[in-house]
């Protein structure tokens, strides 16, 4: 059972292209429209605005927040650390992809080919306990984000705990209030988790700024 379920824990930090990663990209649709779209929303995105997503996946959120982008200057990016997700988010946006509205990114949050100071609004959703270090991740993005601006990370924690209880994970980082720590030492200010309910689905959400 311990081998199923650290296989199942590695599908869905980083899915490759195979059954597990097939099956890892359908339960990201299935489970993950609800709080995709719930962190694109509470992002206050402005359609001018350079928006990044972090951990994309399929591309469920990428596809909401182009719809919001609809000023010339409005510019969406994703980064993935799976080829696989870069590739089948790539598929889904396509013509978006290929118009330069929208950029992906395989990569490291740690290390991201992004310009210092670009991006406006940041996202990601079940996410930041896969990153290996997570004072790292949190420097980086907070390096690419313009001053003020905005990261609003959206998870059930419910699941999570579940998951952790199961060893999905390693170590301990899953846990918010150690998230939430490392974001305050790298430079991000008024970092606070609030609970939000949609269709009797209750999820969290961490906001936190930028402050440069």
């Amino acid at each position: 059972m311990m081998f199923y379920r650290a296989i199942a824990g590695r599908q869905l930090g980083h899915p490759t292209k195979s059954l597990g990663g097939w099956l890892a990209s359908k339960i990201f649709i299935q489970h993950n429209r609800l709080v995709e779209e719930s962190a694109v929303a509470l992002c206050g995105i402005s359609p001018g605005d350079t928006v990044l997503e972090l951990g994309h996946g399929p591309g469920l959120g990428l596809e909401a927040a182009a719809r919001l982008l609809t000023a010339p200057s409005g510019h969406l990016l994703g980064v993935d650390y799976s080829e696989y997700m870069h590739q089948v988010a790539g598929k889904r946006l396509s013509a978006l992809v290929a118009s330069g509205k929208v950029t992906l990114h395989h990569c490291d949050v740690a290390a991201m080919p992004i310009a210092d100071s670009s991006v406006d609004k940041v996202f990601h959703c079940n996410c930041y306990y896969f990153w290996p270090d997570l004072k790292k991740g949190g420097a980086e993005i907070h390096r690419v984000m313009k001053a003020g601006g905005l990261m609003v990370t959206v998870l059930r924690l419910d699941v999570v705990e579940q998951a952790a209880s199961q060893n999905i994970f390693t170590g301990e980082s899953w846990r918010p209030e150690d998230y939430m720590k490392a974001l305050e030492d790298v430079g991000f200010s008024n970092v606070r988790m609030e609970d939000r309910t949609e269709t009797n689905i209750t999820f969290q959400v961490i906001f936190a700024t930028a402050s440069k």
